[in-house]
């Protein structure tokens, strides 16, 4: 996945949630909404998560060292994993405690400014559609045919499924507040509001869970695309004398691949011609498979014998 995509839609959704939540506070300081404060932090919290992408996508970018060898492509992994716990703690935990507080003191929304919440949430309706808008643009230029789970689950690169789910999170949190708002104002009645604020918090925790869970398994360490995978496989064999015995790739960042394979020789064969023989293949696999940045082929002699073939599954 390509990083500008992923910075545009960043800096797209930075610019609107910065915007929307001053225009939240505002409307909070003029009404006391719980469902406006705990979108105003909703807002914050997005903020403060999209900063950590570009800080994260920057960080990955330095070179490698003799301390990290295989260089800091997961750092943008580690980003991501702590925009999950800020959206955790301080989105949907903060949403949860002012909707119990707002329930112990359910008071209406009143005076001149009634209005201003229904207004602010409506342009924020708006301006969250234009940037979701944005994120969904730049993930079809990389979804392909896998349908939006699909992506948001095999994506290996971070930030275009965060931002998905945050603008997603964000236009269904304003509806909620929306919700809690309107009928607050059309009944009198504060528990609406309070109402309003808990589906915020909820959806934000569940949102935060998913993200955390995805993000882990990146961390961990995914292997290639089966599409990958495949590319690989053929390059390897291409030549019509390399068989695969086994074959290992693991992502060390979105874009940096490592393979790892143990490939087959003939008995008869030199030196010279099994390091000219790896060297083409190692080769054809950056061809096919231009992330597939750090190759270690490991060869060993072909053996056709059932003997020799459940040896070499034993490991002996």
């Amino acid at each position: 996945m390509a990083a500008g995509g992923g910075t545009k839609a960043i800096i797209a959704a930075l610019t609107a949630n910065l915007t929307i939540a001053v225009l939240k506070f505002v409307a909070y300081i003029l009404t006391a909404s719980s469902s406006m404060l705990a979108e105003a932090i909703h807002s914050v919290a997005d903020s403060g998560n999209q900063i950590l992408l570009l800080v994260g996508g920057k960080r990955a970018a330095r070179q490698a060292s003799p301390q990290h060898p295989f260089g800091y492509g997961r750092d943008r992994y580690i980003y991501a994993f702590i925009v999950s716990i800020v959206l955790f703690s301080v989105g949907g935990l903060f949403a949860l405690y002012e909707a119990y507080h707002k329930w112990q003191d359910p008071h209406p929304i009143e005076g001149f400014w009634w209005w201003v919440p229904l207004a602010v949430l409506i342009g924020a309706i708006i301006a969250e559609s234009f940037s979701l808008r944005t994120a969904v643009v730049e993930s079809n230029h990389v979804r392909g045919k896998k349908s939006w789970v699909q992506f948001v689950r095999n994506a290996k690169s971070p930030e275009l499924p965060v931002i998905l789910l945050e603008d997603i999170g964000a236009l269904l949190g304003l509806v909620f507040a929306l919700f809690g708002v309107s009928l607050t104002l059309l009944t009198g009645n504060g528990i609406w509001d309070a109402v309003g604020t808990a589906m915020i918090g909820v959806l934000l925790v569940v949102i935060a869970v998913v993200l955390a869970i995805e993000t882990k398994s990146l961390l961990l360490g995914e292997s290639a695309t089966k599409e990958h995978i495949r590319l690989i496989e053929e390059a390897i064999g291409a030549d019509n004398e390399t068989r695969i015995i086994h074959l290992k790739t693991m992502h060390l960042g979105p874009e940096e691949l490592l393979v790892a394979a143990k490939v087959t020789i003939a008995h008869s064969e030199s030196g010279r011609k099994i390091a000219e023989q790896i060297d083409a293949t190692e080769q054809r696999i950056r061809e096919a498979v231009p992330i597939a940045r750090v190759i270690y082929l490991e060869p060993d002699i072909f053996r056709s014998d059932r003997a020799s073939a459940s040896s070499e599954a034993t490991g002996a």
